[in-house]
């Protein structure tokens, strides 16, 4: 069957549709990809203001915070907008073309369940509390995550209906927020995956914590009726600690899947959990699923015969590894020994989480530079209402940038030196926060700051700076729509359906896009973060249950 593509506005993407707007995507992409990889610290040091073109400079210098979210991020119809002044034609299209390249974000009626402050329906009568989760699945979460989980979990759930499987692998687990809503909000059987055993450890005391609140919970409704509870409790989920390789054969995955329960407590006696027979059918699911770690549960879907549907959303794009740059910052190295197999699977050369598709690898332009897919974990929307608020946050681009300039001048070999966000730096003087910031470099803190003839004129271009930064924001979707397009032509090149569909409110999780993020379902689903907030979900199921009804038609109670 064919794959049934990217819904896209009210238009159905084909496979060949979607292997011209990868190409075109390159093409744009290449075009400015001075804009897309330039560093916003590095603004005054390699003059990026002056790389821009004269009508863009003049269109784009004067204009207020609200001026740049309404005229250059927003994405609504531009009738009755007023503009300050004449912006060239070059600008308006690169305007124009990085919005229609981009992968539309809001989910379906997502609007409809927002106020006009932006706060999602479920956040209405507490900013902290989920309306649509019990108590005893907010308990510990964040509402981001609570938003996620509930979400996620629905989707996961209608996958698991569709497929008539209730098994379910949480890959990249965590504390177990996601799975605990699986197993005991869901009655799914669910094994979470887990590299970091002490989040395993957290994951198996959360689960004991919920499991006698719950009992407490049947005893205390079971003395208001006079009713005995009928039936026991849903079983806990059960936790494996352990590495998913990405170089690793899917059978060496199956056989992770296998491993007795990475944490245990004698003094409870055994655990009692019902996971996922990994003998049998199982759904894989992941929420921010960082890294390569999503391509990898997308490989291992494809070969897997047990794995019969996957959602997955992820995040931090920027750790991709590329045949250009196959270790990128904040790449963890991988536990030793290995579980879940060697370097790679026998017979098999490297592998990379980007490109995936053999269609992408061969077009000219598609490399995407780690700071390209850095840019694209952000969310320009959320950015575009900081602009509205003028919030005097926004200084610290510019205060970082000066401090970059100062540095290099001093110690030239200190080049992007990574320091740590410095925060409330708004509420700091410019020699306030560059004392900080030189403390966190090492370097004395005793510089006289009026050696620089030319600083209050450098700091008097904050305006200049987030006008520029505005422009990489621009970018950031298209790049993240190349890298969700890859995967979803990898897909149809293992003859496997998807589709891919927003699954996050903005205003909750960037990541709206993850993977994350965030896209798309019928048996997988991705995302992407941006402060870091997966919107996308791609959803996929095995050829033999394309017959489905796309998931964003079954329920729309789902909100998908």
């Amino acid at each position: 069957m064919a794959n049934p593509g990217i819904v896209f506005g009210s238009l159905r993407l084909s496979v060949e549709q979607q292997k011209h707007m990868a190409a075109k995507l390159c093409c744009f992409l290449s075009t400015y990809r001075h804009i897309i990889d330039s560093h916003i610290i590095e603004f005054f040091s390699d003059s990026l203001w002056e790389t821009l073109p004269p009508g863009w400079q003049e269109a784009l210098c004067e204009l207020s915070g609200p001026q740049l979210a309404d005229l250059l991020l927003d994405s609504a119809p531009g009738g009755g907008r007023s503009y300050p002044s004449v912006w060239p034609l070059s600008l308006l299209a690169f305007k124009a073309t990085a919005r229609a390249l981009a992968f539309p974000r809001m989910p379906r009626g997502g609007a409809a369940q927002e106020t006009g402050s932006g706060k999602s329906k479920e956040f209405w009568e507490n900013s902290c509390r989920s309306s649509t989760l019990k108590h005893v699945f907010r308990k510990h979460v964040k509402p981001k995550k609570q938003h996620e989980v509930r979400k996620l979990g629905a989707l996961v759930k209608r996958m698991c209906d569709l497929t008539s499987c209730q098994n379910v692998v949480d890959v990249g687990s965590g504390q177990g927020h996601l799975t605990r809503f699986l197993s005991l909000g869901l009655g799914l059987s669910v094994t979470g995956v887990e590299a970091n055993p002490a989040l395993v450890s957290m994951a198996t005391k959360l689960d004991r914590e919920l499991r006698s609140v719950a009992l407490k919970e049947r005893a205390r409704a079971g003395a208001k009726t006079g009713v005995a509870p009928d039936g026991p409790c849903d079983p806990l989920p059960r936790h494996v600690a352990g590495w998913v390789n990405p170089g690793a054969s899917w059978e060496e995955f199956v056989t992770l899947l296998q491993q007795p329960m990475g944490i245990s407590d004698s003094r409870d006696g055994p655990p009692e959990s019902h996971g996922t027979n990994s003998q049998e059918g199982f759904v894989l699911t992941g929420l921010h699923a960082c890294g390569d770690l999503s391509a990898t549960l997308l490989r291992h879907f494809a070969r897997c015969p047990q794995a019969v549907a996957i959602t997955s959303v992820a995040c931090c794009y920027m750790k991709l590894t590329t045949l250009s740059n196959p270790a990128p910052p904040g790449l963890q190295a991988p536990p030793l020994p290995r579980p879940g197999g060697g370097d790679c699977a026998e017979g098999a050369g490297p592998v990379f989480g980007y490109p995936m598709s053999s269609w992408v690898q061969g077009l000219p332009g598609h490399e995407l530079s780690c700071k390209a897919r850095e840019a694209a974990c952000h969310a320009l929307e959320s950015y575009a209402e900081r602009l509205r608020g003028e919030r005097g946050e926004l200084q610290s681009h510019c205060y970082r940038a000066v401090l970059e300039t100062l540095v290099r001048r001093a110690q030239p070999s200190l080049k992007r030196a990574g320091i740590q966000t410095i925060k409330k730096a708004h509420l700091l003087s410019f020699a306030e926060y560059a004392r900080l910031g030189l403390q966190r470099l090492e370097l004395p803190t005793d510089w006289p700051l009026d050696w620089v003839p030319s600083l209050e004129a450098l700091l008097a271009q904050q305006g200049r700076v987030v006008a520029y930064f505005c422009l990489v924001l621009l970018l950031a979707p298209a790049v993240e729509s190349l890298v969700l397009l890859d995967r979803m032509l990898y897909l149809s090149q293992e003859g496997l359906d998807c589709e891919l569909l927003p699954l996050f409110t903005l205003s909750l999780s960037r990541t709206g896009l993850r993977a994350a993020p965030p896209l798309h379902s019928l048996s997988l689903s991705l995302g992407l973060d941006c402060e870091l907030l997966p919107l996308f979900t791609l959803s996929l199921s095995r050829t033999g249950l394309r017959a489905a009804p796309p998931l964003h038609s079954l329920s729309p109670s789902l909100s998908l």
